[in-house]
């Protein structure tokens, strides 16, 4: 499946719900699902910069594939870096360093999100790609 069809995978799930609270328990469910970071690359320099909540985020490269792994310990951002990690992992770097990340816009998400929170999702966007141009 590619980025576009996870996002777009996304976008349908999340037209489902007619409220944002709906859709903010839903974050909270795919939260659940995140591959979680090994306790021991829970460093500094896994966390997230300009997240209000701590986020590590790791990732390794298998066959020229990203392998994501993270955890956050509020449940809104572990749900938001969950989202971000099912569009994006197991894909070649190159690609999820050109990725658009539509879906982002789609849902609404940046836009319902506190502004810390905001500032937190790009924070996270920058290091996934970060991470990625690493492996490229």
């Amino acid at each position: 499946m590619s980025i576009q069809d996870k996002e777009l995978e996304i976008i349908e799930e999340f037209a489902m719900f007619e409220d944002w609270m709906d859709k903010y328990e839903y974050i909270i469910e795919i939260g659940k699902d995140l591959p979680l970071i090994d306790d021991a690359r829970k460093l500094d320099e896994n966390l997230i910069k300009g997240c209000q909540s701590r986020v590590w985020l790791d990732a390794e490269i298998k066959e020229n594939k990203l392998s994501f792994t993270a955890d956050s310990d509020a449940i809104i951002t572990k749900g938001v870096i969950a989202l971000l990690i099912r569009v994006l992992n197991n894909e070649n770097p190159e690609e999820v360093v050109k990725a658009d990340l539509n879906f982002i816009k789609e849902i609404g998400l940046q836009e319902h999100l506190s502004p810390t929170r905001a500032n937190g999702l790009v924070g996270m966007v920058k290091r996934i790609k970060e991470l990625a141009l690493v492996n490229c």
